[in-house]
């Protein structure tokens, strides 16, 4: 358990934790706030094996932990800097600069051990990270450490365990932000170089010269000393970490008297095999970059399907599935084992093999236990393919398995009375590329195409318009369709995202073949799409197709805009030169709402609630180790509000839920749930209009209210956040999920947009009409486009 001494108090430079909602230091991530994370060691080739067991107990002990190990060293060989690759996927090398220390007074300047003793200190010089913590490479992990990586206030570390509760034990260091700082190393240099510290210390006494009693204690199990098991006694059972104090290591022979700890250390002297196997038999979550890291060369070795089955699966939950068909495709996979078919069917699928995939999942459906889902797939290629026949029956016979299955019961909704809509004349119609949201869909999504079409003309329906779902295959016969229309519109959404309807024909969510692509020869208008990337995601081995695809289509559009300049950023990244210029911006058209939809007029009265939505899809990068954090805070915000206004959850999507069950949970706070995944458009709109604030997560929980007139707060947990903050020049409607004051600034924020409410709203109305005016001008250009005037 963590504890803090009565009197603590950050050094000299560094604000009190207990100061109200003080500034904070600049995060490492400067869109979303989220904190980035760091073990570091100061590793020598003395000390090279007892790094290697620390690594390999870390794995084995913390299987779901994977964050970046940053490796301080003054000079390793090739050989030892290869083994430490292979024992971590995230290992960062950095040589100290060994001459700054030798100006400290020392003890015995001759000594290299002595000397060395100080290089740890670099690591208060690291400025990329917002939480470092440091491990002594003659420790071993026992425990879990999720109690560590939660931290977010000062300097923790354990006190020594023989001198009194006001000196800390440097082997273990868990270090906040603000003393990644200069200020913090320019005192640290000062004590070093004085000698006014206890010299035979080495960098611990500096550290408690500087602090002076003034850290965060943590329990002794964080850094457990051999020294308290003398007698040959057993280590307890909650130790987390063990340290290997003293001159003997364990690598080196050892001590007498203490066999019993070195035991524990010997655990973790093991061979790459031996190590691997270990890990992929834990039970429970492991991290997707160790799973990868350490399966693949098992896999490689032992062929062994049910692994290949468990490193192809994290790949896919990656986005990475080109690399989960390779992998599982170069096992044998046994006729009669369906998992590991489910799962290839499943990647193959995903980078459009689809008659292999089929074959794959026709085998997992033989087993019951594995029917349901396969079935479930089976089905969404037959929809992909426009057979709406054959994916109700699929969907009807994983029903038959598993009646509860909602994949299936949502395909054989939507395509068991599957009719094609009763449409106008070819000739006088746009065709509209877009994500149509199913029913109990993302109600963002589901207003995004109507939101579109209206950038277009009052008529949403299908006498003007030509629905092409972007999921499905174009093949022949849609771009016949399509080239029978006077144009095609792509948008509205973050249509480019790697692992939202995978395919290999694009590597974004439309599934279209370059090669079909570049025979569309009607008019092409790409509207308010975004990069929706999160941070941390990437496109894996299907990048190159993504840039293929991406630069076909900047080449093919007459009209190419995007909804926010982060977005452009990012696409002009991955263009050549000489297609910049034709990337624009187009704000996304929930955000000018109000100057869209025909006859529209602001509420006279507005509810008296402030709408709070959260996301959860994808919870490990948006959150990282903080959901406790922003759960707490968001209890802390809701009863801020509560006097002010009544506070609703507003759900896009049935996970949206999952904040107001936590909150009754954890701190008994009740929330009235609106499920918008179930309304209609105007119903959507009508109810963002009349409340007085929205408090959201997702990017159209923010920009439809936005564009409806009502002030809203972002929690961004996503760079599109603060790219559409940027764009309003209203960063400080925003706030990170992961700020360390968040329910403070919440009603502190929310109180201002309250207090003066219709200064707030006429402010969203200034806002709205500068993305109007953009909206407007590229709306003359695209009616010339349509006209067939090269603009």
């Amino acid at each position: 358990m963590t504890t803090t001494t009565p009197a603590e108090m950050p050094p000299a430079g560094i604000p009190p934790a207990d100061a109200p909602v003080p500034a904070q230091p600049a995060p490492a991530n400067a869109l979303t706030g989220k904190r980035r994370v760091a073990f570091a060691s100061f590793v020598d080739e003395n000390y090279l094996p007892g790094f290697l067991a620390l690594l390999r107990s870390l794995a084995l002990s913390n299987p779901a932990v994977c964050e970046d190990f940053v490796v301080l060293h003054d000079g390793l060989r090739p050989a030892s800097v290869a083994r430490i690759r292979e024992l971590h996927p995230r290992v960062d090398f950095r040589r100290v600069d060994a001459a700054h220390y030798d100006t400290y007074a020392k003890g015995d300047q001759d000594n290299y051990l002595v000397r060395k003793a100080y290089f740890i200190l670099d690591v208060f010089r690291m400025r990329d990270y917002d939480t470092v913590i440091t491990l002594d490479t003659d420790m071993v992990v026992l425990g879990a450490l999720d109690e560590l990586l939660r931290l977010r206030e000062g300097l923790a570390a354990v006190p020594q365990f023989f001198y009194g509760q006001h000196k800390l034990n440097s082997g273990l260091l868990v270090i906040q932000r603000e003393y990644l700082s200069d200020a913090f190393c320019a005192r640290i240099d000062e004590v070093g170089r004085s000698g006014d510290y206890e010299l035979d210390k080495h960098d611990q006494g500096i550290l408690n010269a500087v602090l002076d009693g003034r850290f965060v204690q943590l329990d002794s199990r964080y850094n457990f000393v051999k020294r308290r098991l003398s007698g040959d006694l057993p280590v307890p059972d909650t130790t987390a970490i063990l340290h290997f104090t003293g001159r003997h290591k364990p690598w080196q022979g050892g001590e007498a008297g203490y066999g019993l700890a070195e035991d524990r250390w010997r655990a973790f002297e093991l061979t790459d095999a031996e190590f691997h196997a270990a890990y992929l038999a834990l039970p429970g979550a492991k991290h997707h970059d160790l799973l990868v890291h350490y399966g693949t060369p098992h896999v490689r070795r032992t062929a062994d399907p049910d692994s290949a089955r468990r490193v192809a699966t994290a790949h896919i939950v990656a986005g990475e599935y080109q690399e989960a068909a390779e992998l599982l495709g170069s096992v044998r996979i046994p006729v009669d084992e369906a998992w590991p078919h489910e799962v290839l069917g499943h990647a193959l699928m995903s980078v459009s093999r689809y008659e292999e995939a089929r074959a794959q999942l026709l085998l997992a459906a033989a087993a019951p236990n594995r029917a349901a889902t396969a079935f479930s797939r089976l089905a969404q290629i037959a929809w992909i393919h426009g057979d709406d026949t054959g994916a109700a029956q699929y969907a009807l016979e994983g029903l038959g398995v598993d009646p509860t299955h909602r994949a299936n019961r949502l395909m054989y909704k939507r395509t068991r009375d599957a009719e094609a809509p009763d449409e106008g004349p070819a000739a006088g119609q746009l065709a509209h590329v877009a994500f149509y949201m199913d029913r109990q869909g993302n109600a963002g999504d589901k207003l995004l195409p109507s939101s579109v079409r209206l950038a277009f003309g009052r008529d949403t329906g299908p006498a003007r318009w030509h629905s092409v779902h972007a999921h499905r295959l174009f093949d022949e016969a849609a771009l016949e369709r399509v080239n029978a229309r006077r144009g095609l519109v792509i948008g509205g959404g973050g249509l480019f995202i790697p692992d939202t309807a995978p395919n290999g024909n694009s590597g974004w969510q439309w599934n279209v073949p370059d090669e079909l692509l570049e025979r569309i020869d009607v008019p092409v208008m790409v509207y308010a799409v975004g990069f929706n990337a999160f941070d941390g995601q990437a496109y894996g081995h299907g990048r190159e197709r993504f840039l293929s695809s991406l630069r076909k289509l900047v080449e093919r559009a007459a009209f190419f805009g995007l909804r926010n300049h982060g977005s452009i950023e990012k696409v002009r990244e991955l263009l050549p030169p000489s297609l910049h210029d034709k990337v624009r911006f187009q704000p996304c058209p929930t955000t000018v709402t109000r100057h869209l939809v025909d006859g529209w007029t602001d509420p006279a009265q507005r509810d008296n609630t402030v709408l709070i939505n959260a996301a959860y899809d994808r919870s490990g990068l948006r959150f990282g180790h903080d959901y406790g954090h922003f759960l707490a805070e968001m209890a802390t915000a809701v009863k801020g509000l509560a006097g002010r206004a009544e506070v609703k959850c507003v759900a896009h999507s049935l996970d949206d839920e999952r904040i107001a069950f936590d909150l009754r949970r954890e701190h008994g706070i009740a929330l009235p749930v609106i499920p918008m995944y179930d309304f209609g458009n105007d119903e959507i709109r009508d109810t963002y209009a009349r409340t007085r604030l929205v408090i959201g997560m997702r990017g159209h929980a923010g920009m439809i209210p936005f564009g409806c007139g009502t002030p809203v707060i972002s929690l961004i947990s996503h760079p599109k956040m603060a790219y559409f903050l940027s764009d309003i020049e209203r960063p400080e409607w925003g706030i990170s999920v992961h700020d360390r004051h968040l329910g403070a600034r919440l009603v502190e924020r929310a109180a201002g947009l309250l207090d003066d409410h219709a200064a707030a709203v006429a402010d969203v109305h200034g806002r709205q009409r500068e993305l109007w005016k953009v909206t407007e001008a590229n709306a003359a250009d695209l009616q010339l486009i349509q006209a067939g005037v090269r603009v």
